[in-house]
């Protein structure tokens, strides 16, 4: 089941992706057979997580991985800029809707072996974040509380992880943010979308049965101290 909020990607300045094409390259990309749906809200509602799960566990029985990698990106600020309506909206978006699809998560988990949570953070704990206090917060919950999670969901054969993929291109950067950032990599490049989707893959999977309560960095080597000495 793949989630998605269009209004909030309309409203981006890089734009939204075809979801039809999304939805076709999944398919491209899965193995035989698999049945693959989508679901489109607003996580932060009231009781639309829970809703989400619900309509993933009517369509297919039972989930057995969450994957958390939404996220609301923009509308943030450096001190003197914020309002409460910015730190709400990113609390409200990144670590309390993960949160509660954790919940509901665990709720419809009946036990069998291999349930898995994961959570996405950023890089607010490796290195400051300039202008997005509110982002960088809500991230910061999201790495402070996955112990806590995984220690509950322990005893019910969850395991939950949280990975920072770090600065990935997904179409939003422009030449210049490209170029600037590519320096900071030792490999001269961002990460792509199948980088940090072969660390969730492996975490999902039987070989990543013994990892939990982890906060994983998957960034390539990136060094944020390139650019000052560039």
């Amino acid at each position: 089941m793949l989630s998605h909020h269009r209004a909030h990607d309309d409203d981006q300045p890089w734009g939204s992706d075809d979801l039809d094409a999304v939805l076709s390259s999944v398919r491209e990309a899965a193995t035989s057979g698999a049945e693959i749906d989508d679901w489109g809200g607003d996580l932060t509602e009231a009781g639309a997580p829970e809703a989400l799960m619900a309509a993933a566990v009517q369509r297919f029985g039972h989930v057995d991985a969450m994957v958390a990698n939404h996220a609301r990106s923009g509308q943030d600020g450096a001190l003197g800029e914020l309002t409460a309506e910015m730190l709400d909206g990113h609390y409200a978006a990144n670590a309390r809707s993960s949160i509660l699809l954790a919940q509901a998560f665990a709720s419809q988990h009946d036990g069998r072996p291999g349930g898995r949570i994961i959570f996405f953070t950023s890089g607010q704990g490796l290195g400051p974040m300039h202008g997005e206090i509110a982002y960088s917060a809500s991230k910061a919950a999201l790495a402070g509380v996955t112990l806590t999670i995984a220690d509950q969901l322990a005893e019910h054969g969850i395991t939950v992880n949280c990975v920072n993929p770090g600065p990935v291109d997904t179409g939003y950067a422009d030449d210049e943010l490209k170029s600037q950032v590519a320096q900071m990599f030792p490999m001269g490049r961002w990460g792509e979308p199948d980088d940090p989707a072969r660390l969730v893959a492996w975490l999902v999977s039987e070989d990543g049965r013994w990892m939990t309560g982890q906060v994983l960095n998957t960034e390539g080597g990136f060094a944020r101290w390139r650019a000052s000495r560039s």
